[in-house]
């Protein structure tokens, strides 16, 4: 892996994306499955649960369903403002952005490609005979996979750390935050601002681009 000047490690689900994408899954449940996943979600984001197991919790609504309801998902996305003009600047500097998300690699990998983000990490939906099992396959991605996956990311980039950026809005984002040079709260719980080095309260990721590193020096 080359080299590069800065790193920029964002949160997905109501960060690089206005939406809570297993939110968009349970809808095709009902209003009453959206509901109960929608609350779980929140208390996880406020820390009041363990990631691993409130993700087991609400995955286990969205057993039967057509593994083509993703089709649909996809296409509600919405993508928070700025994020392309932040991730061309970090290019523009020589530098790597990636996403690593609580969220599931089936709707991440395509946003991904299509906005240029050079890493994308998350959990993986399990299907059988065309449709969700109501359980993830592979490790999940919790808080401290998020921090691993910065530092790999880090180290194999040759990036100091206080030239790291982490953006988060969750519980499961202050390990990653914490590993990183600059922290920043973006339309975030208030766990999460009482322990970032910048807040942002404007759902627009040209707000980030002031707190990006100056070019390093050659």
């Amino acid at each position: 892996m080359s080299g590069a000047s800065l790193l920029v490690v964002t949160d997905v689900d109501s960060t690089l994306i206005r939406d809570e994408v297993i939110e968009l899954i349970a809808r095709a449940v009902g209003p009453e499955a959206e509901r109960h996943v929608a609350a779980v979600t929140e208390r996880a984001m406020a820390g009041e649960l363990d990631f691993a197991a409130s993700l087991a919790e609400r995955l286990r609504m969205l057993e039967g369903l057509p593994a083509s309801v993703l089709d649909a998902v996809r296409e509600q996305v919405t993508v928070t403002d700025g994020v392309p003009e932040l991730i061309a600047e970090v290019h523009a500097r020589g530098g790597v952005i990636a996403a690593v998300s609580g969220g599931f690699h089936e709707v991440l990998d395509p946003l991904a490609e299509a906005l240029g983000i050079d890493h994308a990490r998350a959990n993986r939906l399990e299907v059988a005979d065309g449709r969700l099992t109501g359980r993830s396959s592979g490790p999940v991605i919790d808080g401290a996979a998020k921090r691993d996956t910065l530092e790999a990311l880090r180290v194999n980039l040759g990036v100091p750390r206080e030239r790291v950026i982490a953006v988060g809005d969750g519980a499961n984002d202050l390990l990653m935050m914490g590993a990183a040079g600059i922290s920043v709260a973006f339309c975030a719980k208030p766990a999460v601002r009482a322990r970032a080095s910048h807040v942002v309260d404007v759902a627009d990721f040209r707000e980030l681009l002031p707190l990006l590193p100056e070019p390093a020096a050659r």
